[in-house]
């Protein structure tokens, strides 16, 4: 990582003091957290005052530590919790929450119900999972011991019995259980029973399809029964100490799955449970990942779970990622509002390069965390997005999701998501330009979201099926059905205007693998139409036949006020294999003319940065992650480069007055130009090189200030 004067200073130092220490709303000011997840020999080999050290360096101002569960690593009472047999008369647990409380931090602890030992196995064989012949399922990675089954009396009685030991013998403030929800599908007699008496029928074979309807109705069942056992341990740890919650790891569940009630009552905050990124997943997969809760549930905070080392499915727990991309998958998460929260496996330092590069990442996150903290997520543009499923056409959803995403990011458009599953009118209407990159397969509710958002004068950018049900909003008379995989389809640029700018003297361009016919009202413009597909062998053949007739791009300036542009061709699908620029410039203009005046925030410069924007009464944060690196998109990071330099231009608010801007990271003041366009006066600040974030922080007053 390079040495950068903007670098904040990660020296040792006194961890910042936790917010509501001890109360009903703690968790809000847990907002930096150190997990260390113990080993067996642990109690042989941890040096407490190293991790003290490491949560001053971290500032961090909470901690999750190994408690209990598989092992326990303090003095239970409860039979058959295996207690470490390298623990002797200490009380390890114990130690870190004195540690963490005399540091004034937030503690949670750690307990993982899904395997027991053996012993625990031949006295309690209730408690196991089962294969569909009935046999007891050993742990696939250590033989011996056994997966628990999470709907038997273990998960129900016995984890609750150790939560409740554990918040009433320790000044904890939360039980985090991880892996709680099983290990693929359990056929236990209480399993068995369970589904049955819900639905009369019996879980059906593992051999069968997953996409068939009995797997319907398991899945359903089993979101109830677990859900159930959140509010079962939440209630158990509240009646004990009633500040404390229990709050379980989200695993394979996504937010979107989760009952909203159930979460009102039972999650005050969500973690994301993706620690690294892995094979092709982009650098922006962490800010994603905040995005994504926060548009489910806006009104909770969202941690993002970052390990040290490597995430994948060699699983090398006691490795360490290279420096910088550690950092910068903390930075781009908590830059989108995802809290910052590593874990190290294994209590035992053996590699400690890891230890600098989580200290710069959550020190940076300290310097612009009260900035933070009073505004919140901002944006003109909504992605919405659809749902990952187990459907045969996930795979190509999947990479239209991707490339929409990328697209915008390379565009440096800010845009916030939102999730095809939750589409409210409420949802909507704080956007001015929601965009669909192919979202097919909408239900009639959330049509009717994207009419009324539309009614009030909102925009729509539509891409390839996502025009069925919409094309009275599009401007169209009909769309076919997808035709396709084609060969050598090509658009014609027809008419010049807004959404062909900085095509320079280009004639036609690549118009995807799959299309959709379309008939458009007579008002509704063409700036692109399709060639007639042709050969693209022999090469003697490769000419088109006839000149471009059909539309493959249209505009309509409807009469409600809004605006729509709908692309006829899998655009983001194609953008993320082969990333084109000509379609993610054509997304962009298309972005740009719906929105119909000059963006509220625009960064300009080179490179590739990822921008958020966050608003508050009299304040608006604009924040830059820095992903100029040849290992954006396939990690690991090896470096650090520093940014170009960024000019950031936004739309002064109406009747706003002595502005100041603060560069947060780099620690000093901004100058702050006047300008003006067609939409009013505007302030730009320039932003000088920097590494991992910087974030522009204006102030202002209102006319009546003062």
């Amino acid at each position: 990582m390079t040495a950068a004067s903007t670098a904040p200073s990660t020296q040792t130092a006194p961890a910042t003091p936790a917010a509501g220490l001890r109360t009903a709303s703690w968790y809000r000011g847990a907002t930096r957290w150190t997990q260390v997840t113990f080993v067996e020999d642990d109690p042989r080999h941890v040096d407490l005052d190293q991790w003290i050290d490491i949560m001053r360096r971290s500032r961090s101002n909470a901690l999750c530590v190994s408690a209990g569960g598989y092992i326990a690593y303090y003095p239970t009472k409860i039979p058959l919790h295996h207690r470490s047999v390298h623990l002797g008369d200490r009380d390890l647990f114990g130690e870190f929450v004195e540690a963490a409380r005399g540091l004034d931090m937030h503690v949670m602890a750690r307990v993982d119900p899904h395997a027991i030992h053996a012993d625990a196995a031949r006295a309690h064989p209730e408690w196991l999972a089962r294969d569909e012949h009935g046999a007891a399922i050993e742990h696939p990675s250590f033989p011996g011991i056994y997966l628990t089954c999470p709907f038997s009396s273990y998960n129900r009685e016995v984890i609750t019995e150790i939560a409740t030991e554990i918040v009433r013998d320790y000044d904890v403030d939360a039980i985090f259980a991880n892996r709680w929800q099983g290990t693929g599908v359990s056929y236990s007699a209480s399993a068995r029973d369970g589904f049955r008496a819900a639905t009369g029928h019996e879980i059906p074979a593992s051999t069968l399809e997953q996409d068939a309807p009995a797997w319907h109705e398991y899945r359903a069942w089993r979101r109830r029964e677990l859900s159930g056992l959140v509010g079962l341990w939440d209630d158990a740890v509240r009646n004990v100490r009633p500040h404390a919650r229990f709050l379980p790891n989200l695993g394979s569940f996504a937010a979107h799955e989760l009952d909203p009630d159930l979460v009102r009552r039972h999650y005050p905050m969500l973690l994301i449970d993706k620690q690294s990124r892995a094979g092709l997943e982009p650098m922006w997969g962490a800010g994603r990942n905040g995005k994504r809760s926060r548009a489910t549930f806006r009104d909770r905070p969202v941690g993002l779970i970052t390990s040290v080392g490597p995430e994948n499915g060699h699983r090398w727990k006691d490795s360490v990622n290279a420096g910088p991309e550690t950092a910068m998958w903390i930075v781009d998460g908590f830059a989108h509002g995802a809290f910052p929260w590593f874990t190290k496996f294994n209590g035992v330092l053996a590699d400690d390069r890891w230890v600098e590069p989580v200290a710069t990442a959550f020190a940076t996150h300290a310097q612009v965390e009260d900035a933070y903290a009073r505004t919140e997520p901002t944006a003109q543009v909504a992605l919405i997005e659809t749902v990952p499923s187990t459907s045969p056409d996930e795979t190509r959803a999947a990479a239209n999701r991707d490339g929409a995403y990328q697209a915008l990011v390379d565009s440096r458009i800010p845009f916030e998501m939102v999730s095809a599953s939750r589409l409210t009118p409420q949802e909507l209407d704080r956007f001015r330009v929601v965009v669909l990159c192919d979202v097919a397969d909408l239900d009639a509710e959330s049509h009717r979201a994207l009419r009324e958002f539309a009614a009030t004068g909102g925009s729509l950018v539509v891409t390839h099926r996502g025009a069925h049900g919409l094309e009275d909003l599009l401007g169209l008379e009909s769309a076919s059905t997808e035709r396709g995989p084609l060969r050598n389809t090509m658009a014609a640029l027809s008419e010049r205007g807004p959404l062909l700018s900085g095509f320079g003297n280009a004639t036609r361009i690549i118009a995807g693998v799959h299309t959709i016919a379309v008939r458009t009202r007579d008002e509704v413009g063409v700036p692109l139409r399709f060639f007639p597909d042709y050969p693209d062998l022999p090469m003697e053949e490769v000419y088109p036949r006839r000149a471009p007739a059909d539309p493959a791009v249209t505009t309509w300036e409807r009469p409600d006020g809004g605006r729509s542009v709908y692309i006829a061709f899998d655009l983001t699908e194609l953008y993320w294999s082969a990333l084109q620029d000509d379609h993610r410039r054509l997304l962009a203009n298309a972005v740009d003319w719906a929105l119909d005046e000059d963006p509220a925030v625009r960064v300009e410069g080179s490179g590739m940065i990822d921008v958020a924007v966050r608003i508050g009464p009299h304040e608006l944060v604009v924040s830059l992650v820095n992903l100029t690196n040849p290992m954006t998109m396939r990690g690991q990071m090896r470096e650090i480069l520093p940014s170009p330099p960024q000019l950031v231009d936004l739309a002064a608010p109406p009747g706003g007055r002595d502005p100041q801007a603060q560069l947060l990271v780099a620690g000093n003041a901004a100058e702050i130009e006047r300008t003006s366009d067609r939409s009013g006066p505007r302030w730009r600040i320039r932003v000088p090189s920097f590494d991992l974030l910087e974030s522009v922080h204006l102030t202002w007053k209102e006319p009546d200030d003062g």
